[in-house]
């Protein structure tokens, strides 16, 4: 599996570009918040820097979505 990131950028007016890196961030709040694919995982992580505290990196592992007892599949629209 490729570490490569495929990237769709979108401006206000729905135009799109797509590209590819290794690791892409967006700034928030002041601080470079990192995402970078590392295997099957994605991992998504702050530098810190000196004075920084309680911060965290965080390790997203996709999985397959499985309904539940009713057949009920959760979505954008269901509510929960």
């Amino acid at each position: 599996m490729s570490d490569a990131l495929q990237l769709i950028l979108e401006d206000n007016d729905g135009t799109q570009l797509e590209t590819s890196c290794s690791r892409f961030a967006v700034v928030w709040q002041g601080k470079e918040l990192w995402v970078q694919a590392i295997g099957d995982q994605l991992l998504i992580g702050v530098d810190v820097e000196e004075g920084d505290t309680e911060y965290v990196n965080l390790l997203l592992e996709m999985e397959p979505m499985i309904a539940d007892e009713d057949d009920h599949v959760h979505g954008p629209d269901c509510n929960h």
